[in-house]
């Protein structure tokens, strides 16, 4: 089930996509005008992004390039009541996946969410090696391993797994339970207490660089920064 981020400041287009999205099954947060889409980001998870241009507070093409610099892979879709050429190259030049132009077909929608997804799989498929730089580390995940200068830790599967996934929400909030659900396909006693233990072991892993920091959000989750 994907996790989308619609940004409409229509009440009836945004409650009419948002009702028909979730019977199609998947999990939709409405945010009615730029800066809420944006706090909206900060505080959760997507895998994808749907923006209306003409927003109030932060229009969509500003509300893009702040997500594009918090996260450069979540792909975003451009609604627009314009089909001007220069609006479409601007959205595209941004970092835009694809682009609808309004009325929206909701059929069509759904076609183009699973497309970009789609393409969004082949390029993590086809991707090399997965290495993450982390302050002065450099994380190898495919060889489950952190590098600082020439000295090397080994850490276990689920270990590489935690960091890849705070990685992957650098500066953002990793929400606990999405990570339990991914990690472990529950969430109980035990499964929690275990993600307590392997977050301690990533904090002491990455010690040696005082800039890195894994912090608790209070009944949230976890953020990963330096």
């Amino acid at each position: 089930m994907y996790r989308i981020l619609l940004a409409e400041d229509d009440n009836t287009l945004g409650y009419v996509l948002k009702e028909y999205l979730e019977l199609h099954r998947y999990s939709v947060e409405l945010a009615k005008d730029g800066e809420a889409a944006l706090v909206a980001f900060h505080e959760s998870t997507f895998d994808i992004c749907i923006l209306d241009i003409m927003l109030p507070k932060k229009d969509g093409f500003m509300v893009a390039v702040d997500i594009r610099q918090l996260n450069k892979q979540v792909p975003i879709i451009f609604l627009t009541a314009k089909s001007l050429k220069i609006d479409k190259l601007k959205g595209f030049n941004i970092g835009a996946d694809d682009y609808i132009v309004k009325p929206v077909d909701e059929e069509e929608l759904i076609a183009r969410i699973n497309a970009v997804m789609r393409r969004v799989a082949e390029r993590i498929d086809d991707s090399p090696g997965d290495k993450y730089s982390i302050g002065n580390y450099i994380f190898d995940y495919s060889n489950q391993c952190l590098i600082l200068g020439e000295k090397k830790q080994l850490i276990t599967v689920k270990e590489a797994a935690m960091l890849k996934l705070l990685c992957e929400h650098r500066s953002r909030i990793l929400d606990r339970k999405q990570a339990l659900k991914t990690l472990w396909g529950e969430s109980d006693y035990f499964t929690r207490r275990s993600m307590d233990v392997f977050i301690s072991h990533l904090r002491k892993y990455l010690s040696q660089d005082p800039a890195v920091k894994i912090k608790n959000v209070h009944g949230k989750g976890f953020v990963l920064d330096w």
